[in-house]
């Protein structure tokens, strides 16, 4: 099994490291790489109008490493009175250690539809929340608390841009080396993936690799796009995919 994988840095680099340490042959290849939100000025404002009791939701640990910077410019923090919640464990733990606060997250598996299967979460009327993200994308959790009777709020704390690379060069450049299994952690990823490669190498090459995703809703996009051997890690974080990979 030689391993290709997919997800931007530094966490590509260190689930590399790892299971090159477990004597894998990996490589990186990231197709996406972060730059700050547009709304990280505006963020201690947010946060400050924020009152007892109100939601805060942090969906990626990339929130953490752009809003924890910008909070300290306005020598502003974390309010301690709101309900903090991660999309899952790798991201609670970046915020606690960041902030000292407590959030709870989802223990299954790191979707928003585990997150707001969380109890705490069934009964919002009347609070406000606010979504802590990169670009806009799935509008399951906005619409769920909305639904419920809450007032929803968004923050673009990052942006994620794709990097551009030559289709045909990386396609002779990974089939000479052997891949045949790939690691994929968002669905913008895996239909950049698949679009990056000529048709040739995605025929005779691409779908006929292993596909390790995240979630369900990964797998049934992977297996529309034509992926037969897919499985889903048990988590997003590097641990889970290590799993995944053994």
């Amino acid at each position: 099994m030689t391993i290709l994988v997919m997800r931007p840095e530094p966490a590509a680099s260190a689930l590399v490291t790892r299971l090159r340490a477990l004597g894998r042959t990996a490589w990186s290849l990231p197709l996406i790489e972060f730059a700050p939100g547009d709304d990280l000025a505006r963020l201690p404002q947010q946060l400050a109008t924020l009152r007892k009791g109100d939601l805060v939701f942090l969906l990626s640990q990339q929130v953490i490493h752009y809003a924890q910077p910008a909070l300290a410019r306005h020598n502003a923090a974390w309010p301690a009175e709101v309900d903090y919640y991660a999309i899952g464990r790798s991201t609670a733990l970046a915020f606690h250690t960041a902030s000292g606060r407590h959030i709870d997250y989802p223990r299954a598996h790191e979707t928003s539809e585990e997150l707001i299967r969380l109890t705490a979460l069934q009964r919002v009327s009347g609070k406000k929340a606010l979504i802590l993200r990169g670009d806009p994308g799935r509008e399951l959790l906005a619409d769920t608390l909305t639904a419920r009777g809450a007032e929803v709020a968004f923050s673009q704390c990052y942006q994620c841009c794709q990097k551009h690379y030559d289709g045909a060069i990386e396609g002779r450049r990974w089939r000479n080396r052997n891949i045949t299994t790939l690691v994929v952690t968002s669905g913008e990823m895996l239909q950049q993936l698949f679009s990056l490669f000529p048709a040739v190498d995605r025929e005779e090459w691409l779908l006929g690799c292993r596909l390790i995703v995240v979630s369900e809703r990964l797998a049934t996009l992977a297996s529309e796009l034509g992926w037969q051997d897919i499985q889903v890690a048990d988590g997003a974080d590097n641990d889970a995919l290590l799993r995944a990979l053994r």
